[in-house]
């Protein structure tokens, strides 16, 4: 017992770097203590990204998951931190726009089918959240929106999108990136309206 207790005592006190070599060597106790260290930071920024409580548990579950896939591609340990929080926001834009895509139905058969998932100002704000995406995603140039329809809605890989836009896979990550950063600007905009 006092055995696992000095082990846990250790990875407590590695620096993130370390605990990033551990874990990438395979050490899930390691992975374990990164959970513990940025798992709140995580929920916070997941709320504030997909704003509900629940939906925001549920990210931060699937971007550690990510996380844990994608480790071994992480080439610097010191930016794990950062490396986390574009998974959350790639991932919370990408649930975002998956969320608006909607089926044209007639009313009777909507009726008789549809249960509320949620409280009714749950399902206002998820209305208006998906809303200003819409908006903010139409305020982008025609590069930008192609680029995050074929990415997020059309699911397409990088390499895809390479031979889509005759580009590079460097410059669809670049485009990819700077319409992102593009689109959080615009709802930020549409937010402070």
């Amino acid at each position: 017992m006092e055995m696992i207790e000095d082990s846990l005592t250790d990875l407590q006190m590695k620096s993130v770097a370390e605990l990033v070599h551990a874990a990438q060597a395979g050490d899930r106790n390691a992975f374990g203590e990164l959970f513990e260290r940025y798992r709140p930071a995580i929920v916070a920024l997941a709320k504030r990204r997909v704003c509900n409580a629940d939906e925001a548990e549920e990210l931060t579950q699937d971007v550690f998951v990510q996380a844990m896939q994608k480790l071994d591609q992480l080439r610097v340990p010191e930016a794990f931190g950062g490396w986390l929080r574009r998974i959350v926001h790639r991932m919370a834009i990408n649930r975002l726009t998956r969320s608006r895509t909607a089926l044209a139905c007639d009313p009777e058969t909507l009726e008789s089918t549809c249960l509320a998932d949620g409280l009714p100002d749950e399902i206002v704000q998820g209305r208006e959240r998906a809303a200003v995406i819409r908006d903010s995603i139409d305020r982008l140039g025609s590069l930008d929106q192609e680029t995050l329809t074929a990415f997020y809605l059309q699911s397409k890989t990088l390499n895809e999108m390479s031979h889509q836009f005759e580009a590079p896979v460097g410059t669809i990550k670049r485009r990819l990136h700077v319409a992102r950063k593009r689109l959080a600007k615009e709802m930020d905009v549409m937010h402070a309206v």
